[in-house]
């Protein structure tokens, strides 16, 4: 159960509560003279009862943002902007430009014969494809086409650059990348291309058709990397395991049925500091309310519906994207009577896993379900 405001108070012993006098307040002007402080004065800041994040929930409606991304087509170029996109502004956290805590996510457009620049950085990406034909990314040599709903990775330090045919139509995809983390950490580093693109050096979509085959692992395949050789996933196979495992087993009643992509050659996450998920609402599924350490970006791959998200409502359709901050209770519904809703999430769970961070708990009253 979670903790009462009774057991939050600051007038307790062992939390901090000095009472300021004009003595303290000199002295504490002598240690800011040697850049140290009294640890008091910010302990219960620092160390809070429980998380407190200052993002804060948002729904960003496809509807509303499409023109608006196309519209930069006719303003800036890939060569001038690097990357065409239009990023998610979290009004908590536009100090380090993220969508939710350390991620940060936007919408990158391009047209047809359009292709950026090939660079690597410090920072691990994803790719989620929203619309559009003819787009492909080259990663490290490896050329893979890319369809709605494919779920794309171009891991940390890779060279990788994003183009779309000439034959094809306008593309938009949604950027996730762990920037402010690795900003965070002070580590982050940008390259381009010397050549300023990067040659397609094996057969099309190879990763997928070497590693993403269900039950069974190349002969002599070997792989030593941090993050998934399967560079892409995709949709109508993620789809098709989904209902299949939603088909032999009871959904959770907090995610409904839940399934991580992962590595297959470890069945970790597909990258060190971001993971990502799909998650499949049966027709009228209500889930029930939870919360849990770590930040969470979903996008609605299929359907329609409803989250609450700390006690606000937020209704949400196909293309849609919206933003659970840690600890934050949330619970989802699918708006159909006769066809499921599917979410796609993006998170840093490897990170808050790895440090032995994640916590979860339930809410134990009104059945479950917050009032909005």
């Amino acid at each position: 159960m979670a903790q009462t405001d009774e057991n939050h108070r600051e007038d307790v012993a062992g939390r901090a509560n000095v009472e300021d006098t004009p003595e303290l307040l000199a002295y504490y002007d002598e240690l800011d003279g040697h850049h140290t402080g009294a640890l008091w004065t910010v302990a219960n800041k620092i160390e809070p009862w429980e998380p407190k994040s200052t993002s804060v929930p948002v729904l960003w409606r496809y509807a509303d943002l499409r023109e608006k991304v196309l519209r930069s087509v006719d303003l800036v170029t890939p060569e001038k902007a690097g990357r065409r996109v239009i990023y998610f502004n979290n009004p908590g956290r536009t100090d380090v430009s993220a969508a939710v805590g350390w991620i940060y996510a936007g919408l990158q457009v391009m047209h047809p014969g359009e292709k950026a620049t090939a660079h690597r950085h410090s920072a691990s990406a994803i790719r989620f494809i929203m619309e559009g034909s003819g787009a492909y990314t080259v990663v490290d040599g490896h050329k893979m086409t890319l369809g709605q709903n494919d779920f794309v990775l171009t891991p940390n330090g890779t060279w990788h650059e994003h183009a779309v045919e000439e034959s094809g139509t306008p593309c938009i995809w949604q950027d996730g990348l762990d920037i402010p983390f690795v900003n965070a950490m002070e580590a982050n580093f940008f390259e381009v291309h010397p050549d300023l693109s990067e040659p397609v050096a094996f057969a099309v979509d190879d990763m997928t058709k070497t590693w993403g085959n269900a039950g069974l692992t190349p002969g002599g395949g070997a792989w030593d990397e941090g993050y998934s050789p399967m560079f892409k996933y995709e949709w109508d196979r993620t789809y098709e395991a989904l209902n299949a495992y939603a088909s032999v087993s009871d959904p959770s009643p907090f995610d409904g049925t839940l399934m991580e992509y992962v590595n297959p050659t470890t069945n970790g996450p597909v990258m060190k500091t971001l993971g990502a998920s799909m998650q499949r609402l049966a027709p009228s599924e209500r889930t029930k309310a939870h919360r849990h350490t770590g930040s969470y970006l979903y996008q609605v791959a299929k359907g329609s519906g409803h989250s609450v998200i700390n006690g606000q409502r937020f209704d949400w359709t196909e293309r849609d994207i919206f933003c659970v901050p840690s600890w934050a209770w949330h619970e989802h519904a699918n708006a159909s009577a006769s066809d499921d809703a599917v979410l796609f999430c993006l998170n840093d769970l490897p990170v808050i896993r790895a440090l032995g961070l994640y916590r979860e708990e339930a809410l134990g009253e009104n059945g479950g379900h917050q009032p909005t």
